[in-house]
């Protein structure tokens, strides 16, 4: 068996987070299996996991106001990435920084 290689941690943390998993279906007939990771990571962006695709995003309220985001990451059509951002709005809420 060959030597393991060392690897050049950049970090390694264990912390405690709060994952609300949610299925909905909009009046695109699209639907949504979503796992929604807070944690004191991502500058207070939400860990946004597609449980069908397996695609994942960290979103806070700027990204869901760039236009063309949500479709690009997600690989929605407008109309499915409108439903989308628009549960979304109702649980990222503003980011707030605690250490400034």
């Amino acid at each position: 068996m060959p030597d393991a290689m060392p690897f050049d941690y950049l970090y390694d943390t264990t912390e405690d987070t709060a994952t609300r998993f949610v299925s909905f279906v909009g009046p695109s007939i699209k639907r949504f299996d979503l796992a929604v990771t807070t944690s004191s990571r991502f500058f207070g962006k939400k860990l946004v996991a597609d449980l069908q695709t397996g695609k994942t995003a960290i979103i806070g309220p700027d990204d869901l106001d760039e236009e063309g985001y949500l479709e690009h990451v997600f690989k929605l059509e407008e109309e499915e990435a409108a439903e989308l951002r628009s549960f979304l709005a109702e649980i990222i809420g503003s980011i707030n920084f605690t250490d400034i």
